[in-house]
């Protein structure tokens, strides 16, 4: 009798055992790449949606929203990510016309090392532009003075960090530039690479410009909010076009959306920097998954319509936890009914 339950049990140690092996066989792996900007918020959901649906586990490599473009566009991921969305001409190179969801809004943000200076910082939008483009070369110029009242800046070297990646939020921060700076829109432009004006230093993605300027005495760069917010670095506020010092917020996003929304076009490919409001927060965005429009894998294209479901719902209520602003609801509704696209 001893015998025979011994046995049992190892039979249905071992049924248990192939069932699980049977489970992780059938699971559906995704792989996704591209934008730094959203992957704090991507990682979440990827992570919380595998624990609701262990069947279904989406791996995200971030590499900017260049290489997420390029990777999608080469056929070596199933979904891409970018903060810019794509170009027409980018869109006639694939095989199968992607779609553009949007996900979260959040800002990029102008983040700063000075030995010394602990206030936070004013940047008007030409001094941000001059300082890019190399023309305010010493914290201590009389224009960034002006902004800064009573604020004993040095007379050390702005050192400028920007990206060396093909970057969804060089996009953000050069198409603010663009609409604020005649001189920045006909010298460099708005691109996920730009040629930069004045040499500083590279950082590869959000994670790598966030180190350089905590590293560098002196530096500024521009990141998403929650990278300075987990960086614990100081982020300037920045005169929007109503003529407000407005800080990063989820109010401020939100409010630089607001036309948009109501006026979102049926590709969601918007612009929402120097938005109008009175507290819009000028260098906000958008950021999208580019999804293709037809999955010759019935069962991938299923189990992501199903996370885009999700995403939509369940996952935008953890968006402000990690400092990004949820999808106004017209936003939602309207990709809602975009999900039916997917074959």
């Amino acid at each position: 009798m001893e015998l025979a339950n011994t046995m049992i049990k190892k039979l249905l140690t071992m049924g248990a055992v192939l069932a699980a092996g049977a489970s992780v066989a059938a699971a559906q792996m995704i792989t996704a790449a591209g934008a730094t900007f959203p992957m704090p918020i991507y990682q979440k959901w990827f992570q919380d949606y595998n624990k609701a649906h262990p069947s279904v586990q989406i791996n995200y490599g971030g590499g900017g929203s260049g290489a997420g473009i390029a990777q999608l566009t080469a056929g070596t991921v199933d979904f891409g990510a970018s903060d810019m969305p794509m170009k027409d001409a980018d869109i006639r190179k694939m095989r199968v016309k992607p779609l553009h969801f949007p996900t979260v809004m959040g800002a990029v943000v102008l983040t700063y090392n000075i030995p010394g200076v602990s206030a936070e910082l004013k940047f008007s939008p030409d001094v941000i532009a001059d300082i890019f483009l190399g023309k305010i070369k010493k914290w201590n110029d009389p224009r960034l003075a002006r902004d800064n009242p009573g604020v004993k800046l040095p007379g050390e070297e702005i050192i400028p960090v920007h990206r060396s990646d093909g970057s969804g939020t060089t996009f953000v921060f050069t198409d603010y530039l663009s609409k604020v700076s005649p001189e920045w829109k006909s010298r460099v432009g708005a691109d996920t690479k730009v040629a930069w004006p004045v040499e500083g230093l590279n950082g590869s993605g959000n994670p790598g410009v966030a180190g350089f300027v905590r590293q560098t005495p002196n530096s500024i760069g521009y990141v998403e909010l929650i990278y300075a917010i987990q960086s614990k670095l100081p982020f300037g506020l920045v005169k929007n076009s109503a003529g407000t010092w407005v800080k990063a917020s989820l109010e401020g996003v939100t409010e630089a959306a607001a036309g948009a929304a109501k006026a979102m076009p049926d590709d969601f490919r918007v612009s929402i920097t120097n938005a109008p409001g009175k507290n819009s927060y000028p260098i906000s965005s958008f950021t999208w998954l580019l999804i293709p429009s037809h999955f010759s894998d019935s069962a991938k294209g299923k189990a992501i319509t199903e996370f885009l479901k999700w995403m939509l719902t369940a996952g935008q209520k953890e968006t402000s936890a990690l400092a990004y602003a949820p999808l106004p609801a017209a936003v939602v509704a309207k990709e809602q009914a975009q999900i039916a696209l997917i074959k």
